[in-house]
């Protein structure tokens, strides 16, 4: 497959046959010195990318961009990732790949939730987990929990009178599920409770190009620099806030800004 040793490359065979359990197929190729992972029958290809690498983030970021010119999604799987949230990984792959089971958001009702159910939650669901904010919102079909939403406090803005934004911090599905109109019902309900004149948001380069904020009405606003991390010896990652990128492997090919202005104003 590769000049990776062993060691390197048993976490790249982890996820074929995670893959296989899955019912999907899977193959590895090299281009230049990348270790690609294509999903047989679909428009997407993994980059798996070991902690221990040579690489330069803009050498990610051209890898993506010359793939997403030929109509061929590209993410990028660290190893860091894929040890410590393997499930939630493949949940967002299945989501990518719209293979889960699909739930109409008009089914769906919105419930504020609380710290414990919203952490729970999160954790299962989300690559990133939980981290604080202000507000929480759950989607439910009945009485299960499938969507979380949680958002900022309204932040006064300097450029206008009386101008308040919110961010979007998190946005996640129970595994194995997709609501159609989920994350839109959500924002409605956000604007019309607590009225920002924006919703404001980021989207992870390393696995999304900001495609289902673009189709709700965002528009992208700044490209953020990649970050540089440190790993704990859980491999738990932190931000590298004063780093000397030649010295450090771990990290990101940055983020995309989104804004959705309130219609009602």
């Amino acid at each position: 497959m590769s000049n990776l040793t062993t060691k390197e490359n048993a976490w790249h065979h982890q996820i074929v046959s995670a893959l296989a359990e899955l019912n999907l197929g899977s193959h590895f190729f090299l281009l230049d010195h990348f270790s690609l992972l294509f999903i047989n029958k679909h428009q997407l290809i993994i980059h798996l990318v070991n902690v221990n690498n040579h690489f330069k983030p803009a050498e990610l970021i051209a890898l993506q961009l010359n793939y997403s010119s030929e109509g061929i999604k590209l993410i990028h799987l660290w190893e860091d990732v894929w040890f410590a949230k393997p499930r939630q990984a493949l949940a967002r792959i299945m989501s990518l790949l719209g293979l889960n089971k699909k739930i109409h958001g008009r089914k769906t009702k919105i419930h504020k939730l609380d710290k414990v159910a919203t952490e729970t939650f999160l954790n299962e669901n989300h690559l990133q987990a939980y981290v604080s904010c202000r507000y929480k919102l759950g989607l439910f079909e009945n009485d299960d929990l499938i969507a979380v939403a949680t958002f900022s406090a309204l932040r006064k803005m300097s450029h206008s009178i009386d101008y308040k934004s919110a961010e979007l911090i998190r946005f996640a599905v129970k595994s194995g599920y997709s609501v159609s109109g989920g994350l839109s019902k959500l924002l409605m309900y956000f604007f019309k409770q607590y009225k920002p004149n924006d919703i404001m948001t980021y989207a992870d380069r390393d696995w999304s190009a900001g495609e289902s904020y673009l189709t709700l009405g965002f528009d992208k606003t700044a490209v953020l620099a990649p970050h540089y991390f440190s790993l704990n010896e859980e491999k738990e990652r932190s931000v590298v806030k004063a780093h000397q990128p030649m010295q450090i492997n771990v990290f990101n090919t940055g983020s995309l800004k989104f804004i959705l202005k309130n219609k009602n104003d």
